[in-house]
């Protein structure tokens, strides 16, 4: 379990096409903490820890997650958010995040604002998913909230902090996102549909 605040920035060093899977090699200032068989989220993506050395540590990533999430257009040079498994005796950030990415959504609009930056993102409602006015979403996993929520949008504010230490800095009109939605709207959601 995750709580969607990163914790530092990978680097995409080199990828492995192995099959179906692809292998990733991240350089980061958190891999020599790490150890194998770990969770660590990757962009909002919970990989395990397959291999480490003092400033790298490699990742797998399986057909089903590369069809369901962006990890499968990233290149070498690329930047991947990091976020360890949380620890459960500390204080609870952000919310409720299991690493398990539901879709992935496009950034429509990116807006400076004096001191903020506005995004709006679009996602296929057809999936089942469902955003609230001020509720938590997950964005390349990073716990936000949005809001303008509408039929398959909603748009985020980032601060200067978050966008100095994630990949927010990077992100483009048009680019893919990962979005994880809220556990407890996905758990209502069902309910409310189930016949």
């Amino acid at each position: 379990m995750f709580t969607g605040i990163i914790e530092n920035i990978g680097i995409v060093k080199e990828i492995y096409q192995s099959g179906t899977n692809i292998d990733f090699t991240i350089q980061s200032a958190i891999s020599n903490e790490l150890k194998i068989d770990q969770s660590v989220a990757h962009n909002g993506v919970c990989l395990t820890v397959t291999e480490l050395a003092e400033d790298w540590h490699k990742v797998t990533a399986v057909e089903e997650t590369l069809l369901k999430t962006n990890l499968n257009q990233l290149k070498s040079g690329d930047i991947t958010n990091l976020e360890r498994c949380m620890i459960a005796n500390g204080r609870f950030d952000g919310h409720i995040v299991q690493g398990h990415v539901d879709q992935t959504g496009k950034c429509t609009n990116k807006e400076e604002r004096d001191g903020s930056w506005l995004f709006d993102f679009e996602y296929d409602q057809n999936k089942g998913n469902v955003t609230v006015e001020k509720g938590s979403i997950c964005i390349n996993g990073i716990s936000l909230t949005c809001f303008n929520s509408g039929d398959g949008k909603f748009s985020v504010t980032i601060i200067p902090y978050t966008m100095e230490h994630t990949s927010f800095k990077t992100l483009r009109v048009g680019d893919t996102v990962n979005l994880e939605f809220d556990i407890i709207g996905k758990y209502v959601s069902k309910l409310l549909n189930k016949k």
